[in-house]
């Protein structure tokens, strides 16, 4: 009798639960609430994305697969009161709106006006610039509606607005710009480029729209929302907390482990390390956590943490790294019966963990709670793809990140990745599908775009809650990027499987180290594809080009792109890539923009010491000079012509040289400019060697 009153009296609560309705108010609590993350949701709902990316994209497999015009793109134009509108989100509810992000190009781009309508309302209950709505003080304040990064120019920042809008029925966003020409802005004008996600709630669920009346009645939330992510409150002096405290030195293929249990959830922890660690140990130590008999984390210690294999400052809602050799993580982690928690030294040394904390805390598991997982894997020396245009038909493919089966919710990602080459990494979109769909719910405009910036740009921002760039030095030159892009209102809920790919579209062949590390939350049973990456988390780290472009003479030759740049005193370079040109390995190396008596100097090495004859081969074209040619400090030649009508290439004979065992240096001096400029270009194919 008893047990029927305690079920009957369950049924009433969690009735009463259901019925409470969708506020602004209850989805800022959630947004705060770690522990929501932690739970499967209550009221169900979906989790998809409209975004600007190109409509040609239909079909996987196809060369429109990876179409890359996506800006401008519009559900269609509506006329309302004699002015066009372009549709850029059109969703019947119940819903919310719960990441809104933006950027633009070309001039007076930004400065349109942005509208949302809720519930088939004629007139918008949000109206101002996107600026103002995204990244002002329209609607909140940071770090709710913020743009990224602050050392960036305004109009090249990701404005990103996490403040959710939550509809009853329908919600429709509406740009108006006169100065938009055609869908992808292919014969100019300004680009726009968007990405919304939203939630579709079941349809019983009650959601109070927005509208100014809830804005003004959700202000006391509002507020205390926007300090609790600005101070990163951790609301750890709220718990029964136990803490348990170890350290040690681990041994060459040894462990340190803890065991845990009682029904209990992990609510932070924290490792002191070295500051002064060697990189190698950051990726080659492994965190393993074991939830109730399941293994469901799996990854490197720098990783784990949204730093890499490099210590770089970054504080977010879930994690934090300080320089001092702190590292933290906030995810609340529940077990019914047991946890344990090892970290394995894959290093060839000895490896110190100075401090470890783990902050446990009373959690009553029920059949909507979830086990913590983390998935990491390398792809070590990954080639890109070479693009012949700008419409997809190239060389791109999908990177997978995670596949899980099972029931969960998608929380976030981080990625680590060492780029060789004077351009940007990237460009992919992201690829979402969910519970075997066969087109992404959720697809995007550029990896950059999903991790909340823009523009590919290397400054630095690790303050926002939810997102981070704690290194973007890799983004143009060659150097080492981490980007991190956590989820609360917009994690992606799962019934039976998610599948994660990020597209890798490039239009110069580059090879890179590229590491993404998974965040998730799954009932009991979750399976994942990416078993513990041993190899790639042993594979030697990359601190310079070098480690993954092998600068040494093979076979009598070294190829330009190989060459490591040590100096210009003028001009521009880069490793320039073209599949037309007829260049060895289609690329060669491009200085630009040089004048009379600048200098390049490269570096490569050889294997012995010996007396050969060297040969260059070089591009020749309209806006090249001529080059004197000096090799470790001597001339090699007279004085080399460039300049032709045509572009071609020509091998030039260097005379005899003398390789030194080690390094050698190459100089390149310009003796003079192209006829047809003030400037001399200059491209080295290779060198050969005989």
């Amino acid at each position: 009798m008893k047990f029927k009153v305690f079920l009957l009296l369950s049924v009433i609560l969690l009735s009463a639960c259901r019925k409470q309705p969708v506020t602004i108010e209850r989805l800022l609590n959630e947004m705060t609430s770690r522990e929501s993350l932690a739970q499967f949701p209550d009221p169900g709902f979906t989790l998809k994305q409209f975004s600007s990316y190109d409509r040609a994209t239909q079909h996987p497999g196809d060369p429109s697969w990876f179409a890359n015009w996506d800006r401008s793109m519009f559900i269609r134009t509506d006329t309302v009161n004699g002015r066009e509108e372009y549709v850029m989100f059109d969703a019947e509810g119940p819903g919310a709106i719960v990441r809104f992000w933006m950027t633009f190009a070309g001039e007076d781009s930004g400065k349109g006006i942005l509208r949302i309508y809720f519930d088939n309302q004629e007139q918008p209950a949000v109206e101002g610039k996107a600026f103002d709505v995204l990244s002002g003080n329209l609607l909140v304040g940071e770090p709710l509606a913020a743009s990224v990064s602050d050392s960036t120019n305004y109009e090249n920042r990701g404005h990103n607005l996490y403040f959710p809008l939550p509809y009853a029925t329908r919600c429709k966003v509406t740009y108006e710009s006169s100065n938009i020409k055609d869908p992808g802005a292919k014969t100019g004008g300004e680009a726009v480029y968007y990405n919304i996600g939203y939630r579709t709630y079941l349809p019983d669920t009650r959601v109070i729209s927005f509208s100014p009346e809830e804005l003004a009645k959700a202000a006391t939330t509002i507020e205390k929302t926007q300090q609790r992510l600005a101070t990163r409150d951790r609301g750890l002096d709220l718990l029964n907390l136990d803490t348990i405290r170890i350290a040690g030195i681990i041994d060459r293929g040894d462990s340190l482990v803890q065991t845990l249990t009682g029904n209990k959830a992990i609510r932070m922890i924290k490792i002191k390390i070295d500051p002064s660690i060697n990189p190698q140990k950051l990726r080659s130590t492994i965190l393993e956590m074991i939830f109730d008999g399941e293994r469901t984390v799996w990854c490197p210690l720098g990783d784990f943490f949204g730093t890499g294999y490099q210590l770089r400052y970054s504080n977010t809602w879930y994690s934090s790294v300080d320089p001092d050799g702190t590292l933290c993580v906030f995810w609340v982690m529940p077990f019914k019966n047991s946890a344990e928690i090892k970290i394995h030294n894959r290093d060839e040394s000895a490896t110190g963990i100075d401090h470890m904390e783990i902050l446990t805390a009373p959690w009553k598991w029920n059949k909507k709670s979830m086990h913590f997982g983390a998935s990491w894997h390398q792809l070590t020396h990954l080639n890109t793809g070479e693009m012949k245009n700008n419409e997809g038909k190239g060389g791109p493919f999908d990177i997978n990140y995670v596949e899980l089966t099972g029931k969960g919710v998608y929380a976030g990602d981080a990625l680590t990745l060492f780029n060789t080459v004077y351009a940007w990494w990237g460009e992919g979109d992201e690829k979402i599908y969910v519970d075997g769909e066969a087109f992404p719910s959720s697809i995007g405009t550029g990896t950059e775009d999903y991790y909340g910036y823009a523009w590919c740009r290397p400054e630095k921002f690790a303050n926002h809650p939810f997102i981070a760039q704690p290194d973007g030095s890799g983004n143009f030159w060659p150097g080492y990027t981490v980007n991190l892009r956590y989820r609360a209102l917009d994690g992606i809920p799962f019934t039976s499987s998610l599948k994660f790919d990020m597209e890798m579209w490039h239009w110069t062949r580059a090879t890179i180290n590229f590491a993404p590390v998974t965040f998730w939350y799954a009932l009991p049973g979750i399976q994942t594809n990416q078993a513990p990456d041993t190899e790639g988390a042993k594979a030697a780290v990359a601190l310079k080009r070098s480690d993954i472009i092998s600068p040494w003479v093979k076979s009598g030759k070294i190829e330009g792109e190989n060459m490591i740049f040590l100096n210009a005193t003028a001009g521009n370079f880069r490793y320039q890539n073209s599949v037309e040109n007829g260049w060895s390995e289609n690329m060669q190396i491009f200085w630009t923009n040089a004048r009379p008596a600048d200098k390049l100097t490269l570096l490569f090495y050889a294997p012995s010491d010996t007396v050969v004859n060297a040969f260059a081969n070089f591009t020749l074209a309209r806006d090249y000079g001529s080059f004197k040619i000096s090799l470790n400090g001597k001339p090699v030649s007279p004085a080399i012509n460039l300049h032709n009508a045509v572009l071609t290439t020509q091998l030039f004979p260097l005379g005899k040289v003398r390789l030194e065992k080690g390094a050698n240096q190459l100089e390149i001096e310009v003796a003079g400019k192209s006829p047809d400029g003030e400037k001399a270009f200059l491209g080295l194919d290779y060198l050969t060697f005989n």
